[in-house]
């Protein structure tokens, strides 16, 4: 028979452990999500489509959780595209988003006939904890610029991604200067479509691109010399593939 101690003890565990575990899902659920969509402007009608998408969303999205930016991708197979995306919110708050009082109608009626195709319906998680975005104002148009890196994480390496992208988080945030950088994660399987996980940094104009980030250099300060090529190694076998996108923020169409 046990001991009341060891009975005790194991007792103790399980109360820490169904602690820890309710604390990590309240931190999941208070973690900021967005809602995203890829639109394929029809290139003949932009002009109109441009117009009333402002006016949608200067009604519907201007503020709060349903408020709405709108993102030119400039770079990549998805050039040309436009994302609308609203957000942050919690999933709660989609029970009483914008559908009635025309909201839907006119969305139906002025978006949908100038755009020839909506793809990439998403739902995104911020992860706080590595993201280094606490600096970023709430007006997107003081970091108008994202470089948008997408992860697709091979089957079966889940269990190495938070080591990388810890690795990665320390780096940046110990960079001098100063660097936006978030970590998002797809909250719903899409199969080979992959897009399991974006990384974006922020940017202010594109003279930030002309200057290299000192990751190297503080990467060797932060984890030793030494471990930069395990961080490569563990990159290589978590990731199947990963690709870049340049978004930029546009004002006129967004709900500000």
């Amino acid at each position: 028979m046990m001991s009341k101690k060891l009975i005790s003890f194991i007792a103790t565990v399980l109360l820490i452990l169904g602690a820890t575990t309710q604390l990590k899902a309240q931190e999941a659920q208070d973690e900021p999500k967005w809602e995203s969509i890829m639109l394929v402007p029809d290139n003949t009608k932009l002009k109109v489509l441009g117009e009333n998408m402002r006016k949608h969303n200067q009604k519907y999205h201007k503020e709060g959780a349903f408020k709405a930016s709108v993102y030119n991708i400039l770079s990549g197979p998805n050039s040309g595209k436009l994302i609308w995306m609203m957000g942050p919110l919690k999933f709660s708050d989609l029970d009483t988003r914008p559908a009635e009082g025309g909201h839907d109608e006119d969305w139906r009626d002025n978006i949908m006939p100038y755009v020839m195709q909506t793809e990439q319906g998403e739902y995104w998680e911020g992860d706080s904890k590595l993201s280094n975005t606490s600096m970023l104002p709430n007006d997107p148009s003081t970091y108008p610029i994202l470089f948008t890196r997408y992860w697709e994480v091979n089957p079966g390496h889940g269990f190495s991604v938070e080591s990388h992208l810890e690795m990665a988080s320390k780096t940046i945030k110990a960079m001098p200067g100063v660097h936006p950088w978030g970590v998002y994660n797809n909250l719903f399987v899409q199969g080979k479509i992959g897009r399991h996980i974006a990384t974006v940094s922020f940017h202010k104009n594109w003279t930030d691109f002309g200057t290299s980030w000192p990751f190297r250099t503080t990467f060797d300060e932060v984890h030793g010399a030494n471990t930069w090529d395990s961080f490569i190694r563990n990159r290589d076998v978590t990731y199947s593939n990963w690709w870049d996108e340049i978004w930029v923020y546009d004002k006129a169409l967004s709900g500000d």
